[in-house]
């Protein structure tokens, strides 16, 4: 009996600090969603009446899964204190969900990648035909310190800038890097986690019925 109870004892409190490392975790997703979100430079690219809205779309699925990754931690921690499999139960349910939309993020971040770069390049090299010195394509220009299309460069710039579908490609490139692995890491860490609650239901079960 005091074996099952250590054992379950020392498991409780490993769920507990990884509860509060996950909560940590769900405010750390939460703010990198939040600063793709608001970012003023992909703001301001992606700002135009019909601009493509592709990207936001991981971002926002992140920003989601960020607020339950920290809501789940919480009440993962109050779980693991009391001792309640109604509690556990519950947060190994939100897990899954939760390990589903990280995931989802992080495919939808790599597998898009090239049509969110391709949509907002179209989109750019569309304006920039109709009013190449329009409000949008300044601040293009501006953020990415480029000027142009490859097929239409701008005659007066120096010869090292670069095309603004290039710079484009480079920018988002980064962004939707992020948005892939922060989804995928923190999957990853999820599992440790269904494995945690998991043990500690079966130790709880176990003690009850040895009682």
């Amino acid at each position: 009996m005091g074996k099952v109870e250590g054992g379950m004892k020392c498991v409780k409190y490993l769920l507990f600090v990884f509860n509060f490392t996950f909560w940590l975790m769900g405010s750390f997703v939460l703010a990198v969603g939040l600063w793709l979100r608001f970012d003023p430079e992909t703001v301001s690219l992606l700002s135009g009446d019909k601009a493509p809205d592709t990207f936001f779309i991981g971002v926002y699925i992140l920003i989601g899964a960020g607020g339950l990754v920290m809501l789940v931690g919480f009440f993962g921690c109050c779980g693991a204190v009391r001792e309640s499999q109604c509690l556990l139960g519950s947060f190994f349910a939100c897990l899954l969900i939760i390990f589903g939309s990280e995931v989802a993020a992080g495919v939808f971040g790599f597998l898009n990648k090239d049509k969110i770069i391709e949509d907002v390049q179209n989109f750019y090299a569309k304006t920039y035909n109709e009013n190449s010195n329009g409000t949008l394509i300044l601040s293009y220009q501006k953020v990415l310190s480029c000027c142009g299309t490859i097929e239409n460069r701008c005659p007066d710039a120096e010869k090292d800038t670069r095309d603004c579908e290039t710079g484009i490609k480079d920018f988002f490139n980064s962004k939707l890097f992020i948005v892939g692995y922060v989804g995928i890491g923190i999957a990853g860490v999820m599992i440790i986690g269904m494995i945690f609650s998991m043990v500690l239901c079966c130790a709880i079960r176990n003690s009850r019925e040895v009682i």
